[in-house]
């Protein structure tokens, strides 16, 4: 074993490390910003930042946040990505995936996908995965995109609230789940149905009840029956965001 394989960029010992095997003392090594070696507390490691964390202080993994909008390049005063993966970090967070639209142009096309990349260079403070998105202007062309580096599509079955980011009907739920499963990609959907919402009462007021009788929670169990049933007929993955009624999780699971 050649001497360089001990010596590292970085060495962190802790009393406290949380591993998949639980809690213990251990040392953590890092080598071209991957973790290289998790091992015993008092190992033999070469690395010219040494760190010895206090008894009080826990080493655990990164956090990675599946479902963030940074909103840039467009609508940077919403927030952008220097202040949000700044805020990631501060917090323990190490990778945030960030969602295709809020952002203009919403990330519905390798182009789009390459004015993103521009926008967030040089200002990265974490790791950032991009989604991209699934949308009735892009039907058949979701592969190419894949290519270019997103990790995964997303899909509102209801009005966004951007005009920019169509919702997509059932029809074209089918035609984007029938070629996802062609190249074993992942659709993520906000799940409400449209006419469920259309018949809601509109809210009266900015009261908290007002606005959740707007958004009945059979809107959201109808799509995700629907959405559940079309992703098993076409073989393809499916990832329902941000489920907010306990009346889902049976058709999930």
């Amino acid at each position: 074993m050649g001497s360089n394989e001990h010596t590292y960029d970085l060495v962190i010992r802790a009393d406290r490390v949380v591993t998949a095997a639980g809690e213990r003392p251990a040392a953590v090594a890092v080598r071209g910003g991957t973790i290289a070696y998790v091992g015993d507390l008092e190992a033999d490691l070469t690395a010219p930042i040494d760190l010895r964390l206090a008894a009080d202080e826990v080493l655990i993994p990164g956090v990675v946040d599946g479902h963030v909008h940074v909103n840039e390049p467009g609508r940077t005063e919403w927030e952008g990505f220097a202040t949000a993966t700044r805020a990631a970090a501060a917090g323990g967070t190490t990778t945030i995936v960030d969602m295709p639209l809020n952002s203009i142009p919403s990330t519905t096309t390798p182009e789009a996908l390459r004015t993103k990349l521009d926008a967030a260079t040089g200002q990265l403070t974490c790791d950032v995965a991009f989604v991209g998105g699934a949308v009735p202007q892009n039907i058949g062309a979701l592969r190419p995109l894949s290519e270019a580096g997103v990790v995964a599509f997303k899909s509102f079955l209801a009005p966004s609230g951007v005009d920019e980011f169509e919702h997509i009907s059932r029809d074209q739920l089918r035609a984007h789940l029938g070629e996802l499963a062609t190249f074993d990609g992942v659709l993520m959907v906000h799940a409400e149905d449209p006419d469920v919402l259309e018949a809601a009462p509109v809210p009266d007021g900015r009261s908290y009840d007002a606005f959740v009788g707007s958004r009945p929670q059979d809107a959201e169990v109808t799509a995700i029956e629907w959405a559940v049933a079309t992703a098993q007929q076409t073989g393809a993955r499916l990832h329902i965001v941000h489920v907010a009624s306990a009346d889902a999780l049976p058709v999930i699971a």
